[in-house]
């Protein structure tokens, strides 16, 4: 069929859509988060030349935000929390100024809120940042060059001695958030993004966006309990529950609450212990109600989240 299709008026289109494939086999994709982090970062101010950036750009932008948001040059910029989500848990809204956990929680977002983050005046790129973007930028071009390289015929190759070793990739070296709480320093209070226990999407989209997640699509274990999430900036643990609990009837609501409280109580403790904030998110102000009817000392918090 192949050859039939490039025959007639057809050619031209079919060349055209055959160099497109190949432009796009030969471009560089970096498989870690680095780059990405490296281009976010470039619109802000940064006041230690980007140190602090460049050296935590390997983790997940919340890790990222959260570490270097002391270098941040925050009289240039201003946090506007815009989803309403950075507030539950922190500082009450009605302050004057943005709450400093509130700002973190905004600026530690994995995702790009528009308007959320404003920078006043202009940005010039900060010196190690913009190093290590004109590196990467190098480094895509010589890739680009390599595979260009493998592709001509055999006899045309280079010598294998002549050949420039393959860059070895540049991986995650993951560290824990310095804090001087000790019981974050117990290694069991350490916070380990594990697998989502739970293939449900409308909840797993909840516990990232809501808190929001400092690990986008994963839960967390502290002290071999597992959360469904950290909340980006501030520590504290979330237990997200999607049921539309107003809709069922008297006999099943009882024993979803009976179920869900045995669980609650255990994370509730394990995240105490390790000097964490507890809060559950809960789809329906029903729900909340009923839980607060049990435990009147939990903090429940309704998202509004819907399946």
């Amino acid at each position: 069929m192949l050859h039939r299709a490039c025959s007639a008026p057809l050619l031209l289109l079919l060349l055209s859509a055959c160099a497109t494939m190949d432009s796009s086999l030969e471009e560089w994709e970096d498989p870690s988060p680095r780059f990405a982090n490296l281009q976010r970062a470039a619109q802000y101010p940064w006041t230690d030349d980007g140190h602090c950036v460049v050296r935590e750009a390997s983790n997940e932008w919340p890790i990222l935000a959260e570490r270097c948001f002391h270098a941040l040059d925050r009289d240039r910029v201003r946090f506007r929390d815009v989803t309403r989500r950075c507030a539950v848990a922190s500082a009450p809204a009605a302050a004057a100024a943005v709450p400093m956990g509130v700002a973190l929680c905004v600026f530690a977002s994995p995702v790009v809120v528009t308007g959320a983050v404003i920078v006043i005046g202009t940005v010039v790129v900060a010196v190690l940042i913009k190093e290590s973007l004109d590196a990467y930028d190098r480094s895509a071009s010589h890739e680009r060059a390599k595979r260009k390289a493998q592709t001509r015929p055999f006899n045309q190759q280079e010598p294998v001695m002549n050949r420039e070793p393959t860059p070895r990739s540049l991986g995650r070296d993951w560290l824990p958030p310095v804090s001087s709480n000790p019981t974050e320093r117990r290694p069991e209070c350490e916070p380990i993004p594990v697998p989502r226990a739970t293939k449900d999407d409308p909840h797993n989209e909840c516990a990232d966006t809501f808190p929001p997640n400092r690990y986008p699509g994963r839960d967390v274990s502290v002290s071999g309990i597992r959360f469904d999430a950290l909340q980006a900036g501030v520590r504290v643990l979330w237990e997200i529950k999607t049921h539309q609990f107003d809709k069922y009837n008297a006999f099943i609501r009882d024993r979803e609450i009976e179920k869900e409280l045995k669980q609650i109580i255990k994370e509730r403790d394990a995240a105490a212990a390790c000097g964490y904030d507890f809060v559950v998110g809960v789809s329906t102000q029903a729900h909340k109600d009923a839980l607060l009817e049990e435990l009147p000392r939990l903090n429940v918090v309704v998202t509004g989240c819907t399946r």
